[in-house]
């Protein structure tokens, strides 16, 4: 049931992902046959919150108002990483759970559900500049940085900023139906669902070695990432043994060879899906995955999407048909 949704604000919340809960929970779109919410606004700190964009919000909805929530929901805020939070309103998201409601975050909200323990034990994300840290802090949670959001029971976290709106279109989804998610989802003019994770969005530049022993060789590696390569060859080329040149590239990289040079074919078409008109045979050919079908094979391995969801994604829809 999703009749009742509270979004709970603490001090320096952010506006986008605040407007994501309102616009899905808090629109009134009865004239389209749509459900109703009955949706608040509930401070955690007072009568009136600042925002991080420098205004203020007011609402005369207090901690009460989220006992009779279905779904209590915690947008993002400012400094959530590095803050504590009143246990009051730990204890209200505990008894929230406790008493059937969900519990739904948004980007770094899932601090929030962390501080309270609800967390722990459970699959859950966030923002994935702010995953590791999130691991950190809450070593029981299960962190998945790569994903839109984590549908863990009655817990659900969502990650960076749009991703909010992936998560509550879920929630919606389940509780009124495939037709009502899409519904709200044209009006809101955005996907019922996208494809992929978080993975495709992260800016993962080619990390450099401090030490020198095997910075030839990756220079020479960048340079042929088209043609096939075996440790043997590569240790050649850095005239070692294939064994210590093994060592030596894990030591100095943190990685194998291997997947250092699968993630730089993948870098590399991604780079080209971006800025070129190339088919994915050509792209294919020219960050040595030899074929469309291995391409896409190893893009959706890497990335959780396939090369022309990508290529849509950062290009928009003029885009080369994806080949077979």
């Amino acid at each position: 049931m999703l009749k009742n949704v509270a979004a709970l604000l603490l001090d320096e919340v952010h506006p986008f992902e605040l407007g994501v809960l309102c616009e899905v929970f808090g629109l009134d779109r009865s004239d389209e046959g749509l459900p109703v919410h009955d949706f608040a606004v509930v401070s955690a700190e007072g009568p009136v919150l600042r925002t991080h964009a420098g205004f203020t919000i007011s609402t005369p909805h207090g901690l009460d108002r989220l006992e009779e929530a279905d779904l209590v929901a915690v947008p993002a805020g400012s400094h959530f990483m590095d803050r504590e939070y009143p246990e009051e309103v730990l204890d209200a998201l505990r008894r929230a759970v406790d008493r059937g409601a969900r519990v739904l975050s948004v980007c770094s909200g899932a601090y929030v559900l962390g501080a309270a323990g609800l967390l722990d034990g459970r699959r859950c994300t966030t923002h994935w500049r702010h995953s590791a840290e999130l691991a950190r802090r809450f070593p029981r949670a299960v962190v998945e940085p790569d994903v839109l959001y984590v549908d863990e029971g009655p817990v659900i976290t969502s990650a960076g900023t749009a991703a909010g709106i992936d998560a509550c279109l879920h929630l919606v989804r389940q509780a009124h139906g495939p037709d009502v998610a899409n519904a709200i989802a044209r009006r809101m003019v955005v996907p019922p669902h996208r494809d992929g994770g978080q993975a495709q969005y992260i800016k993962r530049p080619l990390p450099r070695t401090a030490c020198d022993t095997v910075g030839g060789t990756l220079v020479w590696m960048e340079r042929h990432l088209d043609q096939d390569m075996t440790v043997e060859q590569l240790a050649a080329q850095a005239h070692m043994s294939p064994r210590t040149f093994a060592r030596r590239f894990q030591q100095e990289t943190g990685t194998t060879p291997y997947r250092w040079l699968l993630r730089q074919r993948v870098l590399l078409a991604q780079h080209l899906l971006e800025t070129s008109d190339e088919t994915m045979d050509g792209i294919a050919g020219r960050t040595g995955f030899g074929n469309a079908a291995a391409l896409r094979h190893q893009f959706v391995k890497s990335l959780g999407t396939t090369p022309n969801s990508y290529r849509r994604t950062f290009r928009g829809p003029m885009s080369v048909p994806e080949a077979a």
